[in-house]
């Protein structure tokens, strides 16, 4: 007893010794054997203009600081691996306060604040013998494929697999007589049924509703992960999150902005952009000084168009069967479909949204005198561009006959707006021009995707995909699914992208402004499957690859010509590299991680803190992000609410002599059923800012 008294003096008296200011909640975590350390606190109120949360790690003796909170009442409780939460404790800021943690009473307790992928690690993965169609399997399916489809291809595409939510069956969906006949059903709910069933029954005849059924009922039986998350260590520790909720409880968000993508000290201080895509043509606008979300509803220029659901679009015009949470209710109504936005050096937002229906109008499409229209007409587009002023709320169309997915601007004096979606050609947007002339058919270009197979160095008559190689032409391409990634290249004028994302090969492909050609570099194994990616500084290509790894590629390296016959795609081996995401792996397949990233970002003005050119990618079976240093993963969790899931981030410096405090990246939940993660029907997406202090009790 009077050892026990000892150490929680000394705690005290180290609790009492931190610098806490007026507006700091700091203090000592103990458990039953003393400090808990690597445990996270979390803050949260609900007496602002929106929900609001903080969450900090403790240091290695148990200590916390949770910095710059704005006044008032928090409920205050400790959350950590082998732990459950701690009661919440009430307080305001400008005290210490010490909590005390809550050993897990068992595994099974324990586990269910594991990140998703432990739980999801657990799903059999058919072994390679069950392919070649002998089985259920659609003979032209191979376990890549599958493995695609239940990672960041297909499944984690959309939404997180593994939470609470989706590992076990709601009551509600209805009785079935069997855990693969409720999987059946199960996916067939909402707006969204109608895809995940094309999928799932359609592409792989149906044969994954008995493995995700198998997985459902190993876990309904009490079956616990194989494998057990460690706490933050080391600069993981360092992490300060800070959330707020915005949009509905019905709406979810794609993406959010920040500031300009070049120059990450545009819109300082200022508002977060979401983008709704699907869901709603109500923007949210999240202002983090006052903590009020305010709406903008993006116009169309065509108020009689249809939705943008349906045919051509990535989601259903109602739902296809109910919903177990909304029954048969109609959630989505956009026709903005805003997917992405990015910001310009004047502090505009340029937008990837539709301006009306898909039918083009007659300067995209043959017989048009449009110099891209004569060298490849176009007929639809199921989404534009538009551009917002923040300053006056503005708001622009730009009707271009390529569609458009992720938008970026370039790094060239006509500040080039690039954007992805645009199929079978490289299309582009000259602001500079729009600005002076406010016409879009004039401000816009679009290019065909041409290989240099003659080897002359310049584009030629050219071949179609269908046909031979001819030695005296170029040979056309069509890059599996189109330009998923766009990332134009800082120093040399070229624009990268990732392609062959939901079918064809896989790749990085290069397009040249100057001279209209292009190159192809498909990823070779033990790689495989492509998702999002982006470019760093000196030219190095990264994305989130299906096999559960950050590959990259650095065309500096190819030893071998770069045009020519043999420059078709598999031409440079040489130039890849890839890095395993962090935890388990399905087991079975050798050394893997079970990691679906969606999405890669190179911090290339150091927001976060650890150094310039940092690849980052979204963790989204892991909670939050994963970043390489120095060839190391650092995992930055975002542990409350469970099931955090993004689809990008930005980075912003608001202060550049601010230190920490003045920087940080932005992202927000990014899940399209904002209702699976912890909290149930009723949560909203939660805007994230990420921030890494020097040490865990820095001010």
């Amino acid at each position: 007893m009077r050892l026990a008294w000892l150490l929680l003096a000394l705690f005290a008296v180290s609790a009492h010794a931190q610098k806490i200011g007026p507006s700091d909640i700091g203090g000592v975590v103990t458990g039953p054997k003393g400090p808990e350390a690597g445990v996270w606190v979390i803050a949260e109120t609900t007496d602002l203009a929106t929900k609001y949360a903080k969450i900090v790690v403790t240091d290695d003796k148990g200590r916390y600081l949770i910095p710059e909170l704005p006044k008032a009442g928090y409920s205050v409780w400790v959350r950590g691996y082998g732990l459950v939460d701690s009661p919440k404790v009430q307080a305001a800021p400008g005290k210490a306060l010490n909590l005390t943690a809550v050993p897990a009473p068992n595994d099974a307790a324990a586990a269910q604040y594991y990140p998703a992928i432990y739980w999801y690690s657990m799903l059999e993965i058919p072994p390679a013998s069950e392919f070649g169609g002998h089985t259920k399997i659609p003979k032209e399916r191979t376990q890549v494929d599958w493995l695609k489809q239940v990672k960041n291809i297909g499944c984690i595409g959309c939404h997180q697999l593994g939470q609470a939510a989706t590992r076990t069956i709601e009551p509600s969906l209805g009785k079935f007589e069997s855990s693969e006949q409720a999987w059946v059903r199960r996916i067939q709910s909402g707006q969204s049924g109608e895809q995940m069933t094309m999928q799932l029954a359609g592409n792989f005849g149906g044969a994954p509703y008995k493995y995700y059924g198998e997985w459902t009922d190993r876990i309904a039986k009490g079956e616990l992960p194989f494998a057990k998350p460690q706490r933050p260590q080391g600069v993981e520790r360092n992490v300060v999150i800070t959330s707020w909720e915005w949009s509905t409880e019905k709406r979810y968000l794609h993406d959010l902005i920040a500031s300009d993508r070049r120059n990450p000290t545009v819109n300082a201080y200022g508002p977060l952009y979401g983008s709704p895509e699907y869901s709603t043509d109500n923007m949210p606008i999240l202002d983090p000084k006052s903590n009020k979300v305010t709406f903008f509803k993006m116009p169309v220029a065509d108020a009689e168009m249809p939705e943008s659901l349906g045919p051509g679009h990535a989601a259903s015009l109602k739902p296809m069967e109910p919903s177990p949470y909304w029954g048969d209710e109609k959630l989505w109504d956009t026709r903005a479909n805003n997917h992405n936005s990015m910001f310009d050096k004047q502090g505009r937002l340029w937008l990837a949204a539709s301006v009306r229906g898909r039918d083009n109008p007659a300067f995209c499409k043959k017989g048009s005198d449009h110099p891209s229209a004569k060298v490849f007409p176009l007929e639809q587009s199921s989404r534009q561009v538009a551009v917002l002023d923040p300053k006056t709320m503005k708001y622009t169309f730009v009707d271009t006959c390529f569609g458009t997915h992720h938008p970026q601007l370039g790094y060239d004096a006509d500040n080039t707006l690039w954007l992805s979606g645009t199929g079978p050609v490289a299309g582009w947007v000259n602001t500079r021009v729009f600005d002076e002339s406010h016409d879009a058919a004039k401000a816009q270009g679009w290019s065909p995707f041409v290989l240099d197979t003659n080897g002359n160095g310049k584009r030629d008559e050219y071949v179609e995909p269908n046909q031979p190689l001819d030695p005296a032409k170029d040979k056309r391409i069509i890059p599996g699914s189109g330009p998923y990634a766009v990332m134009p290249h800082p120093k040399d004028g070229s624009v990268w992208y990732t392609v062959g994302v939901f079918g064809g090969t896989p790749a990085f492909l290069r397009f040249d402004p100057k001279t209209q050609l292009s190159e192809v570099y498909n990823v070779p194994m033990p790689y495989f499957g492509i998702r999002g990616g982006d470019i760093d500084k000196n030219g190095v290509v990264w994305a989130s690859a299906s096999s559960g790894h950050l590959v990259s590629f650095d065309r500096r390296k190819c030893k071998g010509p770069l045009n020519g016959a043999k420059a078709t795609g598999d031409h440079c081996p040489e130039g890849w590299a890839g890095f395993q995401y962090p935890g388990p792996g399905f087991r079975g397949l050798g050394e893997n991680s079970a990691e679906s990233s969606y999405y890669t970002w190179v911090d290339q003005h150091n927001t976060l803190g650890l150094g310039e050119n940092i690849p980052m990618s979204t963790a989204n079976l892991n909670d939050g992000f994963v970043a390489l240093k120095d060839g190391s993963m650092i995992m930055l969790r975002i542990p409350y609410p469970l099931g955090f899931y993004a689809k990008g981030f930005d980075g912003r410096i608001d202060d550049p002599k601010a230190g920490w405090k003045g920087r940080g990246p932005w992202s927000t939940s990014g899940d399209r059923t904002p209702w699976l993660m912890e909290g149930g029907k009723g949560s909203k997406p939660r805007a994230v800012h990420i921030q890494l202090r020097p040490n865990p009790l820095a001010d």
